[in-house]
């Protein structure tokens, strides 16, 4: 998943957060209220389809404390995610997603297992299993850090191999105007296709980012769960039991990785530790973003400003609103 986040002010002078994806031949935007998606259809014109929504967190308080608050927007990015992929595949092939069969639904449905388990196969159990081959089982640390390191190496070579693909390349593309979107829009820049090409396609709060920092943290954070394990049960567990284990916590690590995400974009400007924190994945981004065209600049430009519809906007960059819709 593709994602990046950027802030600007609205007219009452709060902070306003935008985050988005890369889609197929588009581009996904969600702002505070409201989630959007825009699409280069078959025939040249953009296609947008938006939808009202405002995140969990801002409507629970319990839900909006750390850790907690990234494990909720990790689901929400999940859903809206597959759901804007889905509809992107569905007006690049022409077809209307509810004309799709109950046949197409139900391979659709069994392709997402297939994929997930052998996700769970290669980027979860193998590693844990190289780590009780090579003798750390009963070493939590060092079990970990080799997991880890396998685990990176494989995430690495696979984003490397699907780069090669050339679907794939037009996705990173895409990816690169929903970056260099985002940075014009939060430095209030007049949202033209000149004025965004300026910018970079390398953003610190990158959803790329998070998954590496998230591979990271995994080897601190389940080698002390392991630790643990190994301190109440006097012995420790194959790999076939410590993977349930792992997965079942997977949503308390990324909530952590999403705090060390937002820490590493607050202090990567003045702190020499956030420059680390966010180093590799703007490293990262060389392979999961590539320069976009200035056609793929507009697509982003339709989604985000149909994100942004509903806030009270009115001038950025010297622009109304009005002006950027031209």
């Amino acid at each position: 998943m593709k994602v990046s986040h950027a802030e600007t002010e609205n007219q009452g002078g709060g902070r306003i957060s935008v985050g988005g994806q890369a889609v197929i031949e588009g581009v996904m935007m969600r702002s505070p209220n409201r989630v959007s998606v825009a699409v280069r259809r078959p025939d040249g014109e953009i296609e947008v389809l938006g939808w009202d929504f405002v995140s969990a967190t801002k409507r629970h308080k319990i839900l909006a404390l750390p850790i907690i608050r990234g494990m909720v927007n990790l689901a929400e990015m999940l859903y809206w995610g597959i759901k804007t992929l889905e509809l992107s595949a569905h007006i690049v092939s022409g077809e209307k997603s509810d004309n799709v069969s109950a046949g197409a639904k139900i391979w659709s449905a069994v392709s997402l297992i297939l994929g997930l388990g052998i996700a769970i196969v290669v980027f979860a159990y193998f590693p844990l299993w190289v780590g009780s081959a090579m003798g750390f089982r009963e070493n939590p640390l060092m079990f970990n850090i080799t997991a880890g390191v396998v685990r990176v190496a494989l995430f690495l070579g696979y984003l490397y191999a699907i780069s090669l693909m050339k679907d794939i390349k037009r996705l990173f593309r895409y990816h690169g105007a929903e970056h260099k979107t985002i940075f014009a829009f939060e430095n209030n820049e007049p949202l033209t296709v000149d004025r965004i090409q300026k910018y970079s396609t390398f953003h610190p709060r990158c959803g790329t980012s998070f998954l590496l920092i998230v591979a990271f943290a995994a080897i601190v954070f389940f080698a002390v769960v392991d630790g643990i394990i190994y301190a109440v049960w006097g012995f420790a567990p194959k790999p076939v039991v410590r993977l349930p284990i792992h997965l079942l916590l997977v949503p308390v690590l990324a909530g952590v990785a999403y705090e060390l995400l937002k820490l590493s974009d607050k202090f990567s400007r003045s702190s020499w530790m956030g420059k680390i924190l966010v180093a590799p994945g703007l490293w990262l981004q060389h392979i999961t973003t590539q320069p976009p065209d200035d056609s793929m600049i507009e697509v982003a430009v339709a989604s985000l400003m149909d994100s942004i519809k509903n806030i009270g906007i009115s001038d950025i960059g010297g622009q109304t609103r009005k002006e950027f819709a031209r």
